[in-house]
């Protein structure tokens, strides 16, 4: 596959999908793991943990990604320019494991850890070199006092979440709402600074046929970091939700501030009466705000749009094989390649 972060890809993905109780009353679990090198020297591994215990009493969530990796830095807010980016390499290693229990039908309380360090910071190129002194990665982290070169934020949080969806990996029916604050602590298992964050996740599915081959699902997110100041590489930004596939459109990482709002609609269809293949079209927006820039939320946008093909690798979890190819503004381009749908 190819993309604007990544260049070309080659690498292996898998699912695997079970119940962990009777399946009427037990919520399918999955587990998405890869490994992918580039042709930009990267190696990206990830493991994404969703799993529900019997009779949905407990859920456990988990993104890990091991990531030796670059990324374009544009700077904040949702108007920067694509020629004013600077490129860097970095080692990303990051922990978010989170378990709730159930409290009421379809209502889980939980907790979770989180760790997230950005390691060996530096210029990607000699062009990119001769601009990092002034880069936007460079003049934020010295602004706040933070070394360049390596940041970590560790922390706890607390988790609300609603989830009434016919199952996580192709729903057709229902919502899914999460509440999150998350606290870290500068000093904690090495964290850089003190700050926090509160997030909200909302998505709904509905069947535009009884047969569920016609559906809409709609996602709207926010992202905000209500006191403290996070490090650069851990502000709310395109692409860097727990799946990577906010933004489509976009490179992970091309838009960044301290508050994100994020919206999304697509239409699914599945193209035969067997669910073997289908296809989706989606439209989504992106808009970011915040003290550093005096931009405030709604100010500009980042609209994306674009189509996919679903090739169904399991009937039985509606587990798909998804490629999408999306565009964005001025030019933008990028193309995903997936097991399970995006939201």
């Amino acid at each position: 596959t190819y993309g604007q972060t990544s260049g070309f890809s080659l690498g292996s993905a898998g699912n695997l999908a079970v119940y962990r109780g009777t399946p009427h009353t037990t919520r399918i679990s999955s587990i998405v793991a890869s490994v992918t090198a580039t042709t930009k020297e990267q190696l990206l591994v990830n493991a994404k943990i969703n799993s529900s215990a019997l009779d949905n009493r407990g859920h456990f969530e988990g993104d890990n990604r091991l990531y030796w990796t670059s990324q374009k830095t544009y700077g904040l807010g949702t108007g920067t320019a694509e020629d004013a980016a600077v490129d860097q390499k970095y080692d990303y290693f990051r922990f978010y494991e989170t378990y709730y229990r159930k409290v009421a039908r379809h209502t889980y309380l939980g907790g979770g850890f989180l760790y997230s360090n950005h390691r060996n910071v530096r210029p990607a190129d000699d062009e990119a070199e001769a601009a990092w002194p002034t880069s936007p990665y460079v003049t934020y982290s010295e602004k706040l006092g933070l070394d360049p070169l390596a940041q970590t934020s560790a922390g706890l949080s607390l988790n609300t979440l609603f989830d009434s969806r016919d199952g996580p990996i192709n729903p057709s029916r229902g919502v899914y709402a999460s509440l999150v604050y998350r606290a870290f602590f500068g000093g904690f298992l090495g964290g850089s600074t003190s700050w926090q964050q509160l997030s909200y996740d909302g998505r709904g599915y509905v069947r535009l046929s009884r047969d569920a081959r016609h559906k809409l699902a709609f996602w709207l997110s926010g992202d905000f970091v209500v006191a403290g100041r996070a490090p650069y590489l851990d502000l709310p930004a395109t692409g860097m939700d727990t799946y990577g596939r906010a933004g489509r459109g976009y490179p992970q990482g091309r838009f960044r501030g301290e508050r994100l709002v994020y919206g999304e609609a697509e239409y699914r269809w599945t193209a035969t009466q067997s669910g073997l293949f289908g296809m989706v079209a989606f439209l989504n927006a992106q808009t970011f705000g915040g003290e550093e820039t005096g931009e405030d939320l709604f100010d500009s946008f980042a609209p994306g749009a674009g189509i996919g093909f679903r090739l169904m690798l399991n009937k039985r979890s509606q587990t798909n094989l998804c490629l999408d190819i999306g565009r964005g503004k001025n030019g933008s381009k990028a193309v995903y390649f997936a097991v399970q749908e995006a939201f």
